[in-house]
């Protein structure tokens, strides 16, 4: 199997957490190669960096929001710089894969989402009512996971506050302690005004993160509506079908229930193939099978 072909399957067949990383990093290798192709035709122009990233990452200006507003979606996974991209996505892994041990991929996408929105509304709003940094609101933009990364680490760490991990030079820290010196870290970055726009935008992710968790041990998922729809995944490797209209008249209950137990008998069928000759035995159709079943 070629690597291609290898992405495209763990893609297709990857949870949630892996989509949300393979899309950070496509945005990234993308901006690059746009930005590679842009100097080799025209030389390096001072500012085309800024150009090309304002249409994609979140103006402080509310003015400008309001002309942009796709902005709040797509600056949650735009990165430019390498450092920054690397450490977003190994936060987002590790913190993604805790979360993923006690909550669901949906909840997950959700957390991601929220955590974004409220991470750019507390930023904006901080260089709107903060006079020295509303002077930079002209030069300056938002950009980068980090919200939505705190997000699920602050989430996570609400419902399972006292989940132990095992850190280097530190050895066993307790979720809620690591989470609380994410905090304390951004709050004493916040002088140096390299990026305080981000920081802000931590703390909005990290409140919002705070307040999924409580709900959700309350009894309330801010995930579920997501449930009530049916949002088709997002899915580049897949290939469009033509356009066709088929009637089709409504199951009975009794065609319905033994639809549904053929499916179970073949996913049953499948996991016990798996124990016997593992995953990568299983063809093509026999993944997408698993993959349908395990979003019901």
């Amino acid at each position: 199997m070629s690597i291609w072909n290898e992405i495209k399957d763990s893609y297709r067949h990857g949870t949630v957490l892996t989509r949300l990383i393979y899309i950070n990093l496509a945005v990234f290798v993308t901006l690059r190669l746009i930005q590679t192709i842009n100097t080799l035709v025209n030389g390096a122009m001072p500012g085309s960096e800024e150009i090309l990233l304002s249409w994609i990452s979140v103006p402080y200006s509310p003015h400008e929001l309001l002309t942009k507003p796709w902005t709040l979606i797509t600056y949650m996974f735009v990165h430019y710089n390498f450092l920054h991209i690397l450490f977003n996505i190994l936060y987002l892994y590790w913190f993604g894969k805790i979360f993923l041990e006690f909550l669901s991929s949906r909840q997950l996408l959700a957390v991601y989402i929220l955590g974004g929105l409220a991470g750019a509304f507390l930023s904006i709003t901080a260089y709107t009512l903060i006079p020295v940094l509303y002077q930079k609101v002209p030069s300056s933009f938002l950009l980068g996971a980090s919200a939505s990364v705190m997000a699920i680490l602050f989430a996570v760490s609400i419902v399972k506050p006292n989940h132990s991990l095992y850190l280097m030079f530190l050895g066993e820290v307790k979720l809620k302690y690591l989470a609380l010196g994410a905090f304390i870290i951004d709050i004493i970055s916040i002088p140096t005004l390299d990026n305080t726009g981000g920081h802000f935008a931590h703390f909005g992710g990290a409140l919002m993160g705070l307040f999924y968790g409580w709900l959700l041990l309350k009894g309330t998922d801010l995930a579920k509506p997501i449930a009530l729809f049916k949002v088709p995944s997002f899915n580049p490797f897949k290939r469009k079908s033509k356009l066709s209209v088929t009637h089709k008249r409504p199951m009975t209950d009794l065609e319905y229930n033994a639809q549904k137990v053929r499916k179970q008998k073949e996913v049953d069928r499948i996991l016990d193939k798996i124990k016997v000759s593992g995953y990568d035995s299983l063809s093509k159709d026999e993944k997408t099978i698993l993959f349908e079943a395990s979003k019901d």
